[in-house]
């Protein structure tokens, strides 16, 4: 299986997309495993997750992978880290207990915000702030338990900050903590680069840092490994298939995701909708997906939110990353 890096670390389930693809683009091979094998329902575990899956299922189709919304067609479905994290809440089973992990998609950038008048003109300032008084630096983002607010946890736990100390309210919309932030309810903010960019355009906000590894274009602030927080993160999402899924299922749902994620409709789709294509397959994904399960589950019980020791260090926590 195809072994990529992923830039930034970092599942519900309903919708489907009809119609079916032709299987003119495929080799000879391929069109027989299609017809052996059947069709596949690429559906989204979530509303959020809609237009990912939309793309993926117009990419599939012009690579001329058997696409159908109708049975007896194999159901892959579109989910990520928010339904990780619910699940972890509700002591469930995780996704490598009831899905097979097929592959990784794409990630979006999150940024720590402030509002445009604060007094923490750095990234520094803030954080010597939340390491000195996590109980008094209110912070605000989506909804407890989901990304935005996960994010703040590692940056307090990256910067030694007491995590249960951490002071955040979440919102079911980035409208509702923009104006939290605005209204001078929250020191900070979390969110998606997407989410924040017409506050950051206006210049309502200032950006303190960004998410991922690396800066990113166009936005004037450093990654969080440049202020010392030794963190990569997304808000990502990947496809699985049911469970219990064959090996010739299973393999070929890989084919299609390598080879749509490699094509020129997946990348554009990407460019179009702001997001970071990530992809990771097979057995790669299945290691880095148990890796993140655990990350998930360790910030969640540091911030209060899972009251167990059964906890399991994501897979690089040694590293820092």
């Amino acid at each position: 299986m195809r072994r990529r890096g992923f830039f930034a670390l970092g599942l519900g389930m309903m919708a489907c997309a009809a119609g079916c693809g032709t299987e003119s683009n495929l080799g000879s091979s391929a069109v027989n495993a299609a017809r052996v094998l059947g069709r596949f329902a690429i559906v989204p575990g979530g509303g959020r997750w809609a237009r990912v899956a939309r793309a993926l299922v117009e990419a599939a189709r012009g690579e001329g992978f058997p696409v159908s919304g109708t049975p007896p067609a194999t159901r892959i479905t579109v989910t990520g880290l928010p339904a990780l994290a619910a699940t972890e809440l509700n002591n469930g089973l995780s996704l490598l207990d009831t899905a097979t992990p097929l592959a990784r998609l794409t990630g979006q950038i999150e940024v720590v915000v402030v509002p445009a008048n604060s007094k923490f003109a750095t990234f520094d300032q803030f954080g010597a702030h939340l390491l000195a008084h996590p109980d008094q630096t209110p912070l605000t983002g989506g909804p407890q338990g989901e990304p935005d607010h996960l994010l703040f946890g590692l940056i307090a736990k990256g910067l030694g900050a007491d995590t249960r100390q951490v002071d955040y309210t979440g919102f079911p919309g980035s409208a509702e903590a923009t104006s939290a932030l605005l209204g001078g309810k929250a020191a900070a903010a979390t969110g998606t680069l997407a989410d924040w960019r017409k506050a950051i355009d206006k210049g309502w906000v200032r950006v303190l840092a960004v998410s991922s590894a690396r800066r990113v274009d166009g936005v004037e602030a450093p990654s969080l490994l440049e202020c010392g927080v030794r963190l990569d993160f997304a808000d990502w999402c990947a496809a699985v298939g049911p469970e219990g899924m064959s090996d010739d299922r299973k393999d070929f749902a890989i084919r299609l995701c390598d080879e749509v994620t490699e094509s020129a409709a997946w990348r554009a789709a990407c460019r179009t909708e702001g997001w970071t294509s990530i992809p990771l397959s097979g057995d790669d994904f299945e290691q880095w997906l148990a890796s993140e399960i655990g990350r998930t589950r360790a910030v969640l019980r540091d911030l209060g939110m899972l009251d167990t020791a059964d906890t399991t260090c994501w897979g690089s926590c040694e590293k820092g990353h």
